[in-house]
């Protein structure tokens, strides 16, 4: 491939993928300000998938509170849990929405291309529904979650894959024996349009090798062929954009074709101002960030 100005990933000739922007990574802690704790727990062992836990500071031990399983953006192709970006929002959000936040991280194209990443959340959502009765292998969800009140959140790449967890979840998917309250997304959940489009003809045959030149239904939910958005399995969606975004106009697209759809539940849709894509992950404390948490913070805490 290519060098491209993203400098994003490089897959060379021999098929080895080198990303060349380094990533700035959070190692686990206690955070000393909000009192938030994480672990790294695998959850699937066969292709070790790790997924980062976030408890926050319990003020009553007996009380069980709303599940967060969050999925990080980066066009499928770069970014962690552990990157600090990622971190840093999880944290706040556990934090001040009192949830415990289970962040996954799949396996990234173009080392493994779709449907990888889809894969891999839908293994991890099915981990966390183990716990559902309170005998599941993690204590933290035994002891402190509330599987009545579970929701999915995620950014760009994130967004696609709760959605199409969602859908799956609309459609009985075997062995997922939770119900979704609501799914949170940062921005429309086609995130192949996300990133400059001269780097995404380039790589996107690696990222999606099955569907390269065509919309796939999964990628894009408004395709032709993906099947109806009434089929969505949660409750409630919160749309997320921003003003100088050029993605805002495809999140209202996608917010009013939900609404159009048949589908039985409640779509928000919620724009910052004067922010353009990814305004968050630049500075998480400014006014506009803060604005963009407490709507979150709101949406989770809604019952």
């Amino acid at each position: 491939m290519k060098s491209s100005k993203e400098e994003v990933v490089r897959v060379h000739k021999d098929g080895h993928v080198e990303r060349p922007i380094p990533e700035v990574l959070t190692q686990l802690s206690t955070d000393p300000i909000t009192g938030v704790s994480s672990k790294d727990v695998v959850v699937v062992p066969e292709l070790n998938i790790i997924a980062r836990l976030f408890l926050p500071k319990l003020t009553d031990p007996n009380k069980n509170l709303a599940v967060l399983v969050f999925f990080h953006g980066g066009g499928f192709v770069i970014n962690t849990p552990f990157t600090t970006t990622y971190h840093n929002l999880v944290t706040k959000l556990v934090s001040e929405a009192n949830v415990v936040a289970v962040s996954v991280d799949y396996r990234k194209a173009p080392d493994h291309p779709i449907p990888a990443a889809y894969e891999d959340s839908m293994a991890a959502l099915k981990w966390v529904a183990s716990h559902s009765n309170g005998d599941g292998p993690e204590p933290w969800l035994n002891n402190h979650a509330d599987f009545q009140r579970v929701f999915l959140g995620g950014s760009n790449s994130g967004a696609n894959i709760a959605h199409n967890l969602a859908m799956a979840a609309g459609n009985s998917e075997p062995g997922l024996s939770i119900e979704l309250l609501g799914i949170a997304l940062a921005v429309y959940p086609d995130d192949k349009a996300t990133i400059n489009r001269g780097f995404v003809d380039e790589i996107w045959p690696f990222i999606c090798p099955s569907n390269p030149d065509n919309d796939d239904p999964r990628v894009n939910p408004m395709a032709e062929a993906a099947p109806s958005l009434a089929g969505l399995g949660c409750k409630r969606v919160l749309v997320c954009v921003a003003e100088n975004d050029v993605m805002k106009d495809r999140g209202r697209l996608y917010s009013e074709a939900l609404s159009r759809s048949g589908w039985m539940g409640v779509v928000e849709i919620f724009e910052t101002l004067g922010e353009g894509h990814g305004f968050y992950s630049r500075d998480l404390e400014c006014e506009k960030s803060e604005e963009l948490i407490q709507r979150l913070v709101a949406f989770y805490k809604d019952k």
